[in-house]
């Protein structure tokens, strides 16, 4: 469990499983993935999430609430993509937000508490994300965290002529954040 002013990182529990079904069949969080999911999918994404965390005990990709409400706010953290991609191996960051939280610095705050962890705790060298390049919020959100543009590939999860098959790739490494 990671804490931040206002958030609380941690293991997945039942009573997230309706909000995130939620956030992941809203179009609009969804725009820059394949599709929305229905609620078997997402309830079989949050059991991959936990599988993750027990599997590297305690880290990947953690539910987030408001510290002050207990409002699931959505999914941020780390996930080892062994050799998924050309770049791999790599540890990616990845932020998934209920729109009622956009604009207000949560994505941006539990990345930075995730990076911290990852650099910190992990002691991992770098860290690594990704998302369609048409999706400039989060690229925008890989900026403000101190991320720099290393290329732009092709997803090997979509056919190389969907729309959403373009990617840019960031890095940040240990060293350039600042203590």
């Amino acid at each position: 469990m990671l804490e931040t002013d206002r958030l609380i990182l941690r293991q997945w529990q039942e009573k997230d499983l309706l909000p995130f079904a939620e956030l992941n069949a809203d179009p609009e969080v969804m725009k820059y993935f394949p599709k929305a999911l229905s609620r078997r999918e997402s309830d079989n994404v949050v059991l991959r999430f936990r599988a993750m965390i027990v599997l590297n005990q305690g880290w990947g990709f953690w539910a987030v609430e408001m510290k002050a409400t207990g409002e699931f706010v959505g999914s941020v953290g780390l996930a080892h993509q062994p050799d998924r991609f050309d770049f791999s191996p790599c540890t990616e960051i990845g932020w998934r937000i209920n729109k009622n939280f956009w604009g207000q610095g949560i994505a941006q705050e539990a990345a930075e508490a995730s990076l911290d962890y990852a650099f910190n705790v992990l002691h991992l060298r770098e860290i690594v994300s990704f998302t369609s390049i048409h999706n400039t919020p989060s690229e925008n959100l890989m900026k403000r965290l101190g991320m720099q543009k290393q290329a732009t590939f092709l997803h090997p999860a979509l056919p190389a002529e969907h729309d959403l098959a373009e990617h840019v790739l960031y890095k940040i490494c240990h060293n350039s954040l600042s203590d």
